[in-house]
């Protein structure tokens, strides 16, 4: 009797990435780039100081796209030591609205602190004020064909 494979036992393994410097930041925005969510899988929470957010991941890693299709995953993006968070042209009552990740990007301060930013489509930001820079990028779930079955494109 045959068993299904898992994913774990693939060659492409599930992302599980940490940036503490600019350059990390850098590796983790491509990889997230194009990721999409909606309003209501994002949260920060205060007390430990975390921002989280649940994104549907497209896999630009994914060198299987011949054979399979485009692939997206379910990731989770945390950012910790968040003192603070502030957004623009993000509905906060609508919990349903989908937003598209672009970028994310650090903005130093003094002696490690700064600001990430989390660019999205549509002239969207969210802005979070960090005491150090310390970004986490975890896929969650095992991939899935990508609904609109093609790779995100973008206009020049």
């Amino acid at each position: 009797m045959t068993e299904d494979a898992k994913f774990e036992e693939g060659g492409e393994a599930p992302l599980n990435l940490g940036a503490l410097d600019v350059e990390d930041l850098k590796v983790i925005s491509a990889l997230a780039q194009d990721s999409v969510f909606v309003a209501r899988d994002m949260t920060w929470t205060p007390a430990p100081r975390r921002f989280a957010i649940l994104l549907n991941r497209f896999r630009w890693e994914d060198k299987g796209g011949g054979r399979h299709g485009p692939e997206r995953v379910r990731s989770l993006l945390v950012v910790d030591e968040v003192l603070g968070v502030a957004s623009q042209g993000v509905p906060h009552r609508d919990a349903d609205t989908i937003l598209s990740l672009l970028a994310i990007g650090f903005e130093a301060g003094e002696d490690g602190a700064g600001h990430i930013l989390l660019t999205l489509a549509g002239d969207g930001a969210i802005r979070l004020e960090v005491e150090a820079l310390g970004v986490t990028l975890k896929d969650v779930t095992r991939p899935y064909r990508a609904p609109s079955g093609k790779a995100p494109a973008h206009r020049e």
